[in-house]
């Protein structure tokens, strides 16, 4: 059976028993809310389980998800390249908890919440230029150029649809904790 892309929540619920839902985040965000029975295959480790979704895709149809729809869009992009069919969650899991549906929280772990990727590239992004502008007022004009960087950098990842400071903030820590299964 196929599923179209993208499948909206309305979509998604009454059909999520037939479907391998593959949620992208961080485990971190994973741990924070899933959608019931979903494995967590970080976007950044997407490559490397190609032949595991490849599998799952054999079986029953995959509905990525993330928290807002963006980077499961650029996962089955990807796996659409592989020649992996597969279908986002539009909306994610902001838009499913919206709706009033349930969240899964891994066995063992409490109820956390944890900021969205999007929300620490932001965070992390505007902490750093404004520390090249005080950096650059305070110490020597040179280091304004760490806010220049950091705006090229979000101009390359718009144009790009990747975001390099999301994949080196995906490898913190705080992003590894908590425990996702595999398709």
């Amino acid at each position: 059976m196929s599923v179209p892309t993208p499948l909206d929540v309305s979509q998604a619920h009454p059909r999520l028993t037939e479907l391998t839902v593959v949620d992208v985040r961080t485990p971190a965000e994973f741990a924070s809310g899933h959608l019931p029975d979903a494995v967590n295959v970080p976007l950044d480790r997407l490559a490397r389980s190609l032949p595991e979704l490849r599998r799952a895709a054999e079986h029953r149809p995959l509905l990525v998800v993330c928290a807002s729809g963006a980077r499961s869009e650029n996962a089955v992009a990807t796996l659409a390249s592989r020649g992996i069919p597969a279908s986002s969650l539009t909306g994610g899991t902001q838009a499913w908890a919206a709706e009033g549906h349930v969240l899964r929280y891994p066995e063992g772990s409490r109820k956390r919440a944890v900021w969205a990727m999007e929300r620490q590239v932001r965070f992390t992004a505007g902490v750093a230029v404004l520390l090249g502008l005080a950096l650059g007022l305070l110490l020597h004009p040179a280091l304004a150029l760490l806010s220049a960087a950091i705006g090229g950098g979000l101009v390359f990842s718009a144009l790009t649809g990747t975001c390099g400071m999301a994949v080196v903030l995906g490898r913190l820590p705080f992003n590894r904790r908590g425990d996702g299964g595999r398709p």
